[in-house]
């Protein structure tokens, strides 16, 4: 049998401890709760799994509405207009630039990305060291 203080102590969200719970019934262990919300679960007694499975059922339940109003409000927010995400680092003038510059083999990256106002690892998001539009750069310029 193991022994929690609280039903918190065991596992970080409800999804979490259901799955710990059930690898332990399955190894034949047992769980005890001393205190907080699930102080009368003993997963060793019929009653125990009982009121641990009702517990588990409404999180799941939860969980489920959560993330249907979550994708209703994204939806929504797609049919006023809004985007949701990280604005791009560069314009489209500014990707058209840098795949200029990248194309000519006397570019210094460090000048270009001073000019640019990004670090390298941003600017080779958008174009590789030959010039050539990556996927970034691509999704800005159709953007």
């Amino acid at each position: 049998m193991l022994v929690v203080w609280k039903l918190d102590r065991l596992g970080r969200s409800l999804h979490h401890l259901v799955k710990t719970v059930s690898m332990l019934s399955e190894r034949g262990v047992g769980l005890k709760v001393l205190t907080g919300q699930g102080a009368q679960i003993d997963t060793t007694t019929a009653a125990g799994r009982l009121s641990f499975d009702i517990f588990a059922a409404l999180a799941e339940f939860e969980s489920e509405l959560i993330r249907e109003r979550t994708m209703a409000g994204l939806q929504a927010a797609r049919a006023r207009g809004r985007k949701g995400g990280r604005k791009f680092a560069l314009s489209k003038s500014q990707v058209r630039m840098a795949q200029a510059a990248m194309a000519s083999r006397d570019t210094s990256v460090s000048e270009l990305c001073k000019e640019l106002g990004v670090k390298p690892v941003t600017l080779y998001r958008y174009v590789d060291p030959n010039g050539n539009l990556r996927d970034y750069g691509k999704r800005v310029l159709t953007a």
